[in-house]
């Protein structure tokens, strides 16, 4: 099977962002024939109509909006690629960020928020696993990963962990739960909300092993957003760091209990060496851990 001629390809896309071939013809100083014949190339070698005539304007087929999508992502990869060697941040493509799943929605925003407030870099955000992250990391279809552990050192690739923050994990409740309660009736008496498989668990598992409390545990989640929101909802307490519960916390809606469960949860940002680097990371990272 002949390849694919790219020339076709981007008249084809040229036409079809125009609606005309008559003024494609002009701007891309070709004679109209010699365009139409670009694209009736491209449609034998694809074996369907890319078009259909509406009077003076060429509709695309639904072949031809396929088409479209594929040459659309095809040349704006290419002109990615020469912003990311030409390092020009006024060309900049988006940053593309991983975020572990798990991760509180506040924390990203927080690190997002330079970018948020600037609007002069846009950005894509994936969230997934963190091996699964990782590997994109690896591939460089990720920019930067934010994740709460660090990369495990058997892992082949040349990752950075920046660590950006740690905080400290706290009991969260209503006002109504929390207040004149001692650690150990809280532990003992209230349903708990927890996460599961971090190294938040595994310091809670502890805690509860010193204190020699069986715990309700109501709801045993993977997910920050929702440990927040079934705290919010007064279904029980919630064991997590105050940056998950910031905007229940600032408007009464939520309080952290006064006990030091000594378990802390820390942030990474991990890069991959790369001899072109996202224009914007070394600025992002910089202002994160100032």
């Amino acid at each position: 099977m002949d390849n694919l001629n790219y020339h076709h390809l981007r008249y084809f896309r040229e036409v079809a962002h125009e609606g005309n071939l008559t003024r494609t013809a002009e701007r891309v100083n070709l004679s109209q024939s010699a365009l139409s014949t670009q694209i009736r190339q491209l449609e034998a070698r694809l074996g369907h109509d890319l078009f259909e005539r509406s009077g003076r304007q060429l509709v695309l087929t639904e072949v031809g909006r396929i088409v479209l999508d594929h040459a659309d992502r095809i040349f704006g990869t290419g002109e990615e690629l020469i912003a990311t060697l030409q390092r020009s941040s006024q060309s900049a493509p988006p940053l593309r960020v991983g975020a572990q799943s798990t991760l509180s929605r506040n924390f990203q925003i927080r690190f997002l928020k330079p970018l948020l407030s600037s609007g002069e870099v846009d950005f894509t955000l994936r969230s997934g696993s963190a091996s699964v992250l990782l590997e994109a990391l690896e591939s460089l279809a990720l920019d930067i990963v934010l994740t709460t552990d660090p990369p495990d050192s058997s892992l082949s690739g040349d990752f950075t962990a920046h660590r950006l923050a740690e905080q400290m994990v706290t009991i969260h409740g209503t006002p109504e739960r929390i207040a004149g309660k001692t650690l150990q009736q809280l532990l003992s008496d209230e349903p708990l909300i927890v996460p599961n498989e971090s190294s938040i668990r595994t310091g809670f598992d502890s805690l509860l092993a010193r204190l020699g409390i069986t715990p309700r545990i109501f709801a045993d989640v993977d997910d920050m957003a929702m440990v927040r929101l079934l705290a919010r909802a007064d279904v029980g307490i919630a064991i997590a760091p105050p940056v998950v519960m910031a905007d229940e916390i600032a408007a009464g809606l939520l309080q952290s209990a006064p006990f030091d469960l000594q378990i802390f949860e820390a942030f990474y940002a991990v890069t991959v060496t790369r001899s072109f680097p996202h224009p914007i990371l070394r600025e992002l990272l910089t202002g994160q851990m100032d």
